[in-house]
């Protein structure tokens, strides 16, 4: 099989392009995740939909795809939280970590998926190997407050070899959208919920239509540079979905800071470590976060 016909309509540049209908988007990423084409073809492929862009209708047949084929990580009967965590500190320390383990702390399983995708960045899981939390398997069965790390490839080989384009052509590719928006837990009911994040507002919309076209339970909010965490420094907007359904539960923080929290350096040990005295109540933790744990928390009981 071939995905040259699927090229030659999402290729023809901004203007002439032509988006697939859902089912034939399953069908395009069903070739890709199943490493039936070519180098070149999945290059052109990655070029052709950075230059399009993707519709919610798109993102929908590529999760329909890559949901029936992930290994999926066992959750029967246990409130769980996924946190896709792909993009890693640049300019700030990445938080990540610690929401996952002030959510486990609530009793709450925390699935942390994820692969570096840039090499100057600081990684979440960087700072779990220093916190001693090590990566698992996808057949590891998920206990409350448990925090799961798992690696891409061991979710599926080929999602990652998609994702690796980027070290090559240097562009994001659907991907890394559709990491943000999956689901890995064999369980997908009202009692797990994606972490989806965004940083730019445009896909703001597009994750949100995507949310609720496949009937998701999820919170979307502006991460802090990708990551699925809030901002330290500001509260962001955040909306729930259940089942599809959208409610804003967070309003954006307005107005003038007066104070800024005080963060460590974005390196994995101090990162780390600041991580450890949050845990410990030694710091306090910053607002926003606090605002995205309780909401969290409220969406899985409710």
């Amino acid at each position: 099989m071939s995905i040259s016909h699927y090229i030659r309509d999402i290729g023809r540049g901004k203007d002439g392009a032509r988006a697939l209908g859902r089912e034939q988007a399953a069908d395009l990423m069903g070739q890709v995740l199943d490493q039936r084409v070519s180098d070149l073809e999945l290059g052109a492929f990655c070029i052709a939909m950075r230059i399009k862009g993707e519709t919610p209708e798109e993102m929908a047949g590529f999760l329909d795809a890559t949901h029936a084929r992930l290994q999926p990580i066992p959750n029967a009967g246990v409130p769980t939280v996924v946190l896709p965590s792909y993009n890693g500190a640049r300019k700030l320390p990445v938080l990540t970590p610690l929401l996952a383990l002030l959510l486990a702390r609530e009793g709450v399983a925390v699935v942390v998926h994820g692969c570096a995708t840039e090499e100057q960045r600081v990684s979440s899981h960087a700072v779990f190997a220093v916190l001693g939390i090590r990566p698992v398997g996808a057949s590891t069965s998920l206990k409350p407050g448990q925090v799961a790390v798992v690696p891409t490839g061991v979710l599926h080989p080929g999602l990652e070899r998609l994702l690796a384009v980027r070290r090559v052509v240097g562009l994001r590719n659907p991907g890394h959208s559709l990491v943000k928006l999956m689901n890995p837990c064999s369980t997908r009911s009202a009692a797990t919920l994606v972490v989806g994040s965004y940083t730019h507002p445009e896909y703001q919309q597009s994750m949100s239509a995507t949310f609720q076209l496949t009937g998701q339970n999820a919170l979307l909010l502006r991460g802090t540079e990708g990551e699925p965490v809030a901002d330290a420094r500001r509260t962001p907007a955040m909306d729930v979905f259940h089942q599809g359904q959208m409610h804003r539960v967070q309003n954006l923080q307005e107005g003038p800071l007066t104070q800024l929290p005080e963060l460590p350096a974005t390196d994995a040990v101090a990162t780390a470590l600041y991580t450890e005295n949050v845990l410990k109540d030694l710091l306090p933790v910053p607002t926003p976060i606090a605002r995205q744990v309780q909401h969290l928390l409220h969406a899985l009981k409710a």
